[in-house]
């Protein structure tokens, strides 16, 4: 199963931790997180969308910013 962009990135930063040998994954916020990794998470966040937005077509970079994080309109 592959995880979700938003997922990935917060598991990156340690905002979020797995429950070892859980099929399929189960995830939980690390209650030891800090500012930080809250702020790294939105950075990583805000320089994906960015990556989208080069082309200078908004109406492009906003379907592909939805498509990438998985989210619906």
């Amino acid at each position: 199963m592959d995880e979700d962009k938003i997922t990935k990135i917060a598991l990156e930063v340690g905002l979020l931790n797995y429950i070892d040998n859980e099929t399929p994954r189960r995830y939980f916020i690390n209650g030891h997180a800090d500012l930080e990794e809250v702020e790294k998470f939105a950075e990583l966040i805000v320089r994906e969308c960015m990556s989208y937005m080069e082309d200078g077509d908004i109406d492009f970079a906003k379907f592909m910013i939805r498509k990438h994080f998985g989210v619906k309109e």
